[in-house]
């Protein structure tokens, strides 16, 4: 274990700075930590520390998160992450790696394990199976150029919109515990004190882009995704909260789309499932690995 904690370390993709951090032992095998939106790699922190005796742990902030640079133009579309992804793994010599992802970045990841099987030794996706059947729905019923026009409309409001300061760090972690309660007061500290810059005038701002806020309108189609799903050859572990908007994959017909998936689903849990029932997770995430 290393008692000194990670290493800080970039790469670039796409002409941009990107940051990750090591947790050590590269004589063993790889395993990356992919989080989600508005999120950043130390909130890994205790999933690493857990595992890193036994794993070469590597976590990843995605563009606009964390100390990775912001994408210049705004756009944040996930399969601009799934090739920092692809980036970083080739870069590292990574392959085959073990791959453990949250939210935004589950969907990354699955749709990363569906383009190189070879390269993907397993995988575990926690709530991160885009969209549900009822969100695909609703989307498909709103027009196109409709769509196109509320995000042009969304993107200007945003560009005109200055981030959130807050006067002391006690100020960023109520607003941190009001995201999820579930939560204990040591894990939001922890989460604020990564995810945040101090300002001049000594005040708190978040450290992602607020334009990671805006969901881009242009991705790959419902069937695509499905076919990416399909692909994967990886063992492969879907996690999802009970209490979450997610969704359980096997209630609403996802898990039609993976060949060999397994599915658990964690009681008093909600989308953070992996900071909400951390000791659970640590221990389904071993039996797994």
């Amino acid at each position: 274990m290393n008692l000194l904690g990670p290493t800080s370390n970039t790469f670039i993709s796409q002409r941009l700075r990107l940051h990750y951090v090591d947790w050590g032992n590269a004589e063993k095998p790889p395993l990356l930590l992919i989080h989600g939106g508005r999120d950043h790699c130390r909130s890994w922190d205790w999933t690493a520390e857990a595992l890193c005796e036994d794993w070469h742990v590597i976590a990843l902030d995605h563009r606009g998160h964390g100390d990775s640079e912001w994408a210049s133009d705004g756009n944040y579309r996930v399969m601009d992450m799934v090739y920092d992804v692809a980036q970083l793994i080739h870069q590292l010599g990574l392959a085959p790696v073990t791959i453990v992802a949250h939210s935004m970045g589950a969907a990354v990841a699955l749709r990363y394990a569906g383009l190189f099987p070879e390269d993907v030794a397993k995988l575990v996706a926690i709530e991160g199976i885009f969209p549900t059947p009822d969100w695909e729905a609703r989307m498909r019923a709103v027009p196109f150029a409709r769509r196109i026009r509320d995000y042009i409309a969304e993107k200007r409001k945003a560009a005109g919109r200055l981030p959130r300061r807050y006067p002391t760090i006690e100020a960023a972690i109520a607003r941190m515990k009001a995201q999820n309660p579930y939560i204990n007061d040591a894990q939001a500290r922890h989460l604020t004190i990564h995810g945040i810059n101090r300002n001049e005038d000594g005040t708190f701002t978040w450290k992602f882009d607020p334009y990671v806020h805006i969901e881009h309108p242009y991705d790959i189609s419902q069937n695509r995704k499905h076919e990416l799903w399909e692909a994967i050859t990886s063992p492969t572990l879907l996690l999802n909260g009970a209490d979450s908007w997610a969704g359980n994959p096997i209630r609403d017909g996802r898990i039609e789309h993976f060949r060999s998936a397994e599915v658990v689903e964690f009681e008093n849990a909600g989308h953070w499932l992996h900071h909400d029932q951390f000791d659970r997770f640590v221990a389904t995430l071993r039996d797994f690995l």
